[in-house]
């Protein structure tokens, strides 16, 4: 198993990418910490967690709460020992299909400052316990937009493209601080996820002829790679973004 004995913190870990993380990651070994504000979401994850034979606490904490995102931290690290592995999929609230000269302010911003707020936070919190440790992995996840990817003009981006570059400038900065003290950071890059039921399907398979493989990328392939680059396997990897958009972008 690629994670055996690590302990993971998965932050929107209730939602559909972050809940498929969170079992792949307790299918691979890893004790998984869920966290999220609903509690009904990650009960969910948890309890099929449980019933496959794996390991999984949920908490209720806003991850845009720095004083209850560091206690969290504390809390884990005091109870398990350590932590291994911690990885924010929380949603930004991305507002799209309006074209910036006609978007309000707010929209525009609220990505950005929910994002970069939220990756800085669970980021800092997490690293403090890896650099003590000399050991740990922390990963974020953006669209790939970062470099001015210009989709259909009905697909207008609003503030994802800005959100997704400051997330990632971030990410090679602590990459370059922590990693000397044995911490590796790294970013996912996905876009248009598979999801059941999902009221953008007609608008996402737009992707499909613009994939590289022809498809949608699956939360299992995402969530497969992700365990991976978590991994002592993946340990030659930071400062990077891996690519799992199926080819919708080159890089």
């Amino acid at each position: 198993m690629l994670l055996e004995n690590k302990n993971a913190i998965i932050y929107g870990a209730g939602g559909a990418i972050g809940g498929g993380v969170a079992r792949t990651f307790a299918r691979e070994g890893a004790t998984v910490f869920l966290v999220g504000r609903t509690r009904e979401k990650l009960d969910a994850v948890a309890k099929d967690i449980t019933a496959a034979g794996g390991s999984a606490e949920v908490a209720v904490v806003d991850a845009l709460d720095e004083q209850a995102v560091d206690a969290h931290a504390r809390a884990v690290a005091a109870q398990a020992g350590s932590i291994d592995v911690s990885f924010n999929l929380i949603s930004r609230g991305d507002v799209q299909g309006t074209p910036l000269l006609d978007m309000r302010v707010d929209d525009f911003l609220c990505p950005i400052t929910t994002g970069v707020r939220s990756n800085y936070i669970t980021a800092r919190a997490t690293a403090r316990h890896m650099v003590q440790q000399g050991s740990g992995v922390i990963l974020m996840v953006t669209s790939g937009s970062g470099e001015a990817w210009t989709p259909p003009d009905v697909w207008a981006m609003g503030g994802t493209g800005p959100a997704d570059a400051a997330t990632e400038s971030f990410m090679r900065y602590l990459a370059a601080e922590v990693g000397p003290r044995g911490v590796r950071v790294a970013c996912l890059w996905t876009a248009g996820v598979v999801l059941e039921n999902d009221p953008l399907h007609a608008a996402k398979d737009m992707l499909v002829s613009m994939s590289m493989l022809r498809k949608r990328p699956t939360i299992q392939e995402f969530a497969d790679t992700a365990a991976f680059l978590a991994s002592d396997r993946g340990s030659g990897i930071t400062a990077s973004v891996i690519n799992v958009n199926s080819g919708i972008s080159a890089r």
